[in-house]
């Protein structure tokens, strides 16, 4: 029996949704690129399914898994992409059946002997397992001052803990493959700046707060965002850099 999870977005999957970031077309070149077929693939940890599409417009069978049911109910369709609510530690695919294996800021969250004694079930040996995380997103010196008063002195005692593991780049979590070198990838979003304080407010620890005392940490500081961004309607390049960790099965 799988154990129950931390649900930090179920509550807020909606805007949570169309708060976040988009992850580069070249990531998913990239892995294509790097897998020797391209027939089945899985993401586990989907959310919203922002990964799921993009790998289905280079996949023939994408199977996009994610816990919370409010998260896939506002998932994005697509033709080749079947959702299912099912944990990463539980995943009902057949032995040696995929291509791909995709965790798209995900990783953290899972029971890690459990996941990855399912990812060397299902992958097939010459498969690619791929996990890609971001933290901090970059914007001006100004901008980014104000943020990093929001994410730690505002909010820094609301982060869950496996959020060191973000911060870290995922070099605190098991990684059980033979590693194939990836190169760095970033996402960018051109935002306004009501844009760009709703992926702040979208944060699990933001909405924690929100939901304990009452105290939007983001609103609080709306003024200060005001200052340093300028004029609210101009649009300003947001950067995210990534960390991508890719393997294939220890033979």
């Amino acid at each position: 029996m799988v154990a129950a999870f931390a649900d930090h977005f179920s509550g807020h999957a909606s805007a949570y949704a169309q708060a976040r970031p988009t992850y580069p077309a070249a990531l998913f070149d990239w892995l294509a690129a790097h897998c020797p077929r391209h027939g089945a693939a899985w993401d586990a940890g989907c959310g919203n399914g922002q990964a799921s599409v993009a790998l289905g417009a280079r996949f023939a069978s994408v199977y996009a898994t994610d816990p919370s049911a409010a998260q896939v109910a506002s998932a994005l369709p697509h033709p080749h992409v079947r959702y299912a609510v099912e944990a990463a530690e539980a995943c009902s695919l057949p032995d040696a059946g995929v291509d791909l294996v995709t965790v798209a800021q995900a990783l953290h969250w899972f029971d890690q002997e459990r996941f990855h004694a399912q990812v060397a079930r299902v992958l097939r040996p010459d498969g690619l397992f791929a996990a890609w995380t971001y933290e901090r997103c970059l914007v001006s010196a100004d901008v980014d001052a104000v943020f990093e008063r929001v994410y730690g002195p505002e909010l820094g005692p609301w982060w869950p803990p496996e959020r060191r593991h973000v911060e870290s780049g995922y070099a605190t979590l098991p990684f059980p493959y033979a590693p194939v070198p990836a190169p760095a990838f970033e996402l960018r979003c051109d935002w306004t700046l009501a844009q760009y304080l709703a992926y702040l407010r979208s944060w699990s620890a933001c909405q924690r707060r929100l939901q304990a005392e009452g105290v939007d940490a983001v609103a609080a500081l709306a003024d200060q965002f005001t200052r340093a961004w300028g004029d609210p309607e101009s649009v300003r390049a947001v950067v995210w850099p990534m960390t991508l960790k890719a393997g294939r099965p220890l033979r």
